[in-house]
């Protein structure tokens, strides 16, 4: 889909010389270029780091970006239209929030399918014969890489769950809710966790025949590899 981000349309429009400030609008044609960049932290599951990157107008301006390895969720979805929840404490937020079962993509030449099956085992003991994908979520594109892919999980089978381990999954719960109960607490308020709001609304337009998923290979475009490739480089290694 071509969208038009010109302002022709009076929408957002302006005059394209310089400002007050001296800076002329470039409309969508600047190179955001990377003149340099300086690790600031660098974690087991994320890094930060902190670019400099030329603006419009010639100026440069600081960015501190998130590295993440990326995660998948799975929305699993029974023959009785019952979604399957966790509910899981987040220490960022100090409490408790209903998920769909989800995992960071860190085991290394995993697909992401590959790994939305891991964690759906892992996570509820489920595996599922049907798989395609609902919905690709840039989580914070303001100043984080990580990308979330949601999977449909379908045609769903109990398989064994492995022991617990010593972190927030030993507490989790897990439950089964009505496709259109789990949408109502969208709209409550009572799910606020980015991939399960887009997932179960796009998985309401799926089942009610307005939209179809992707394939499971469709192309992830935003897809994270920048902090993986730290692991295996053993260090910094600059942006692209």
């Amino acid at each position: 889909m071509h969208v038009d981000n010109t302002g022709s349309d009076g929408a957002g429009a302006g005059t394209d010389g310089p400002g007050a400030d001296g800076v002329g609008r470039t409309n969508g044609a600047h190179d955001f270029s990377v003149a340099g960049s300086e690790d600031v932290y660098v974690g087991t599951i994320l890094a930060l780091r902190a670019d400099e990157v030329d603006m419009p107008g010639g100026r440069r301006a600081r960015r501190e970006v998130v590295e993440h390895y990326g995660a998948v969720a799975v929305l699993a979805l029974d023959e009785d239209d019952q979604v399957t929840l966790i509910h899981q404490y987040r220490y960022p937020l100090g409490r408790r929030l209903w998920e769909l079962p989800a995992g960071l993509l860190d085991v290394d030449a995993e697909s992401a399918v590959q790994g939305a099956r891991r964690e759906l085992a892992e996570e509820v003991g489920l595996d599922a014969d049907e798989w395609s994908v609902l919905v690709d979520v840039a989580s914070s594109p303001g100043f984080t890489d990580e990308s979330v892919r949601v999977f449909l999980a379908r045609q769903l089978r109990a398989v064994d769950r492995p022991p617990a381990t010593a972190d927030e999954e030993a507490d989790l719960t897990v439950t089964s809710v009505p496709l259109d109960e789990a949408v109502a607490m969208v709209f409550e308020g009572e799910i606020v966790n980015a991939p399960a709001v887009s997932g179960l609304l796009a998985a309401r337009a799926v089942r009610d025949g307005s939209h179809r998923p992707r394939a499971v290979a469709a192309e992830w475009q935003d897809r994270p590899h920048q902090f993986a490739r730290r692991g295996a480089a053993g260090g910094h290694v600059p942006v692209e």
